[in-house]
């Protein structure tokens, strides 16, 4: 059943659970390690034949549900005019990093027509190889992007994010009201060039509280979910270290909640009544573990779904670069068998 991953989404029947996996096409790969050796990230990225290729080379070893295309969280930011450089060992990292309301007034809001072009190339390549695969677009959340921009580079606390939003409120509004319009407008761009579903990756928003993701994150969620509705495709809302901000999760309009690992799949399941579908939730540090451990913690997670139509097997954040592919393989094979249900 090549939409299983899309009927799981609207939480509809399937035929077993769907897999795939966040950074599915990444660094434990050695193919895409050999390719490393010879382009920088933000170069694999800018070339579609070879950005289209990394989305596929999981494809290719795995029975999973879905591709994701391959492309970098920051991608969008360079058509805002955002000098950055994706730093080995230590991630994205931004040359002139916002602190003032000025630096907010000079930041651009590009058409979806010129928004990574690039990436658009490689979603059409993509699709004509993927044979009714569904593809997975992908764009980070307004304040993720928000916290890079103003911390210069990760960060472990995001004070730097956290202090502007107190200190320079009118700042604040007009750096996500940019932000969510430039995200609107590329998810819109991924969709026309051929995605199925899209992913909004609010990574490290869970370092808010419910008052201040009420107050500073929240209307800008819903006016992104508001206008992408319209785009007819599943939409994914993730983050990491959620577990208070589920509830005001739910509100803003997607179609399913991705879960880190730090909350049980049934708990927060139910914390959301069950009204929308839930992706999740192994850790990826299980996967640096024996097979029957990883067989174990699968379990698990397969027996809180309950068999209820709507889960789709992820894990809670990315694969780790040190994952054995074999144990990938092994654990989508899993999934698929054991969740099997019988043909009417």
């Amino acid at each position: 059943m090549r939409d299983r991953f899309l009927r799981a989404c609207r939480r509809q029947p399937t035929d077993c659970t769907p897999v795939w996996f966040m950074r599915q096409a990444g660094r434990y790969l050695p193919e895409y390690r050999r390719l490393r050796e010879r382009y920088g990230l933000m170069e694999l990225c800018r070339h579609p034949e070879l950005a289209a290729e990394i989305t596929l080379m999981p494809v290719r070893r795995f029975a999973v549900d879905a591709a994701i295309i391959f492309a970098d969280l920051m991608t969008p930011l360079e058509g805002m005019g955002i000098e950055l450089e994706v730093q080995e060992g230590v991630g994205p990292v931004i040359a002139q990093p916002i602190r003032s309301l000025e630096d907010v007034r000079r930041l651009l809001v590009p058409d979806d027509e010129v928004l990574a072009p690039a990436t658009m190339q490689a979603i059409q390549i993509v699709k004509g190889e993927l044979n009714g695969l569904p593809l997975i677009g992908f764009a980070g959340a307004p304040f993720t992007l928000a916290s890079y921009l103003l911390e210069g580079g990760p960060s472990r606390d995001f004070a730097q994010t956290r202090a502007f939003m107190f200190r320079h409120p009118e700042a604040w509004h007009q750096l996500m009201t940019k932000l969510t319009e430039t995200i609107i407008r590329y998810i819109t761009a991924q969709v026309r060039a051929g995605v199925d579903a899209v992913q909004i990756f609010d990574s490290w928003v869970g370092c808010l509280n419910p008052t201040d993701y009420r107050k500073f994150v929240l209307p800008y969620m819903r006016q992104l979910f508001e206008r992408t509705a319209p785009l007819g495709v599943p939409r994914i809302l993730f983050g990491t270290g959620t577990a208070t901000l589920l509830p005001m999760m739910r509100q803003v309009g997607s179609e399913v909640i991705g879960l880190d690992w730090r909350l049980p799949l049934d708990e927060a399941w139910q914390t959301l009544d069950f009204a929308v579908a839930v992706q999740g939730n192994l850790d990826p540090a299980v996967l640096l573990a024996d097979w029957q451990v990883v067989k174990g913690r699968a379990m698990d997670i397969l027996r809180q779904a309950k068999g209820k139509w709507g889960h789709i097997f992820n894990l809670g954040h990315g694969i780790l670069p040190q994952t054995d592919p074999s144990i990938v393989a092994r654990l989508v094979d899993f999934v698929h068998e054991a969740t099997e249900r019988p043909r009417e």
